[in-house]
């Protein structure tokens, strides 16, 4: 059984967080996405675990509404502000761990992403004692992540690092980047979404596809462990690295991109406005590079770079906004032509979608499976932006620049 899913939302509790973060919103966005599963997000939140209780049991351990299926999830930070993203095997087990973690904690129902009194290490094992799985969030972000606290693993969990059997990417790294750091050879890499808008440009705009026998939280977990033959991610689906918030070191005021050495010689200052600069994701990884070229052990799933279908189309049209009725109509046609937004971007062929959208949405749709197109990189908070140039060798273009192209 294949399943597409995103495992790393927040609802409405969450701070900066849409009110349509809602159940019943949520479930039919995602149909329409075309997510099998999505993780519930924020499963320790009161009123968030409350809402949850309502939802249809499906299987061991998985939730319906709508018909999207739901794995119980959440997000902590612990005491030196790093993320961890933790799968439960249901809903009691969330209560129980909320009464354990609630001795740990003053936020417990401020926020969807409570802040705990402990150490990765010690999260740990609270969560082995309900039968969950933990990894680090968004793992390379210069803020509340593993590797902007510190330069291991094993520095975070201690002696609980070899229960650690995954590690979320974030936007803005991809499995070619990770793989450049030899502890994670053995570690499953996941693509989530992170999502705090109910969106298809927001919700499961990364995603994990998965292989797994039966729709059990169980397979889920097995999946979450690399080497499996019945349970495994074959799939990583993201953004691509370059269009993340994160992914160059920047000027968190202005946006002015800076190299590496420019930013330590200027001592993390912007001299255009005085503002921090932030270090990228890039030139983290760098730092924590174990070979010259990435390398990636056997049970490593190939990487799709994917960008939301509304912000093709706005390209194709010519219109800036997300939620311009031109963009949004064309965007409900290719969805109701091929099924989901997912088999726009990936799996539909692009003369069939040609006959549905014009030529110039198939001939873009076309253009960034290839890779033929340009980035304005992203940085210091702001997003990055895709430019359509008149058309170049894209498959030229990748043998070429090579792995140094991931890094530039």
């Amino acid at each position: 059984m294949r399943l597409d899913c995103d495992f790393h939302i927040h609802g409405r509790y969450s701070g900066a967080t849409s009110k349509k973060m809602n159940l019943d919103v949520i479930s039919k966005q995602a149909m329409l996405k075309g997510l099998d599963v999505v993780g519930t997000g924020d499963a320790l939140h009161r009123g968030w675990l409350r809402e949850l209780q309502g939802l249809d049991k499906y299987s061991e351990g998985v939730y319906e509404k709508n018909g999207c299926r739901f794995v119980v999830t959440l997000e902590v930070e612990d005491a030196r502000r790093v993320h961890h993203l933790i799968f439960l095997p249901g809903i009691s087990a969330a209560q129980g761990l909320r009464e354990t973690l609630g001795r740990h904690s003053e936020d417990m129902d401020k926020d969807g992403r409570p802040h705990l009194r402990l150490t990765g290490e010690e999260i740990v094992d609270h969560v082995m004692e309900v039968d969950g799985v933990l990894g680090p969030s968004h793992a390379f972000v210069p803020w509340t992540s593993i590797y902007k606290e510190y330069d291991s693993l094993r520095e975070c969990y201690g002696d609980n690092a070899h229960r650690i059997s995954f590690l979320e990417l974030g936007l803005s790294a991809d499995t070619e980047l990770a793989d450049y750091i030899a502890e994670l050879k053995d570690i499953t890499l996941l693509s989530n979404s992170d999502a705090h808008s109910p969106w298809p440009h927001r919700l499961g705009r990364e995603f994990n596809r998965l292989q797994v026998r039966d729709l059990t939280y169980g397979d889920i977990a097995r999946a979450l462990r690399p080497g499996g033959d019945s349970a495994r991610v074959v799939l990583n689906v993201g953004l691509d690295p370059r269009l993340g918030k994160y992914h160059r070191t920047a000027c968190i005021r202005c946006y002015a991109i800076y190299d590496y050495e420019e930013a330590q010689r200027l001592r993390w200052r912007c001299p255009q406005c005085r503002g921090m600069l932030k270090k990228g994701v890039r030139d983290r990884i760098r730092e924590l590079s174990s070979y010259p070229r990435p390398h990636h052990p056997g049970h490593r799933p190939p990487y799709v770079r994917i960008a939301p279908l509304a912000e093709i189309l706005c390209l194709a049209l010519g219109v800036k906004s997300l939620y311009s009725p031109r963009v949004q109509g064309e965007w409900k046609k290719l969805v109701e032509a091929f099924g989901s937004e997912i088999a726009v971007l990936i799996d539909a062929d692009t003369e069939e979608i040609k006959k549905v959208s014009g030529e110039r949405v198939g001939n873009l749709i076309r253009r960034y499976r290839e890779g033929d197109f340009s980035i304005v990189h992203g940085g210091g908070g702001r997003y990055g932006r895709i430019v359509f140039s008149p058309s170049q060798n894209a498959e030229k273009k990748r043998t070429v620049q090579g792995v140094l192209d991931q890094f530039g």
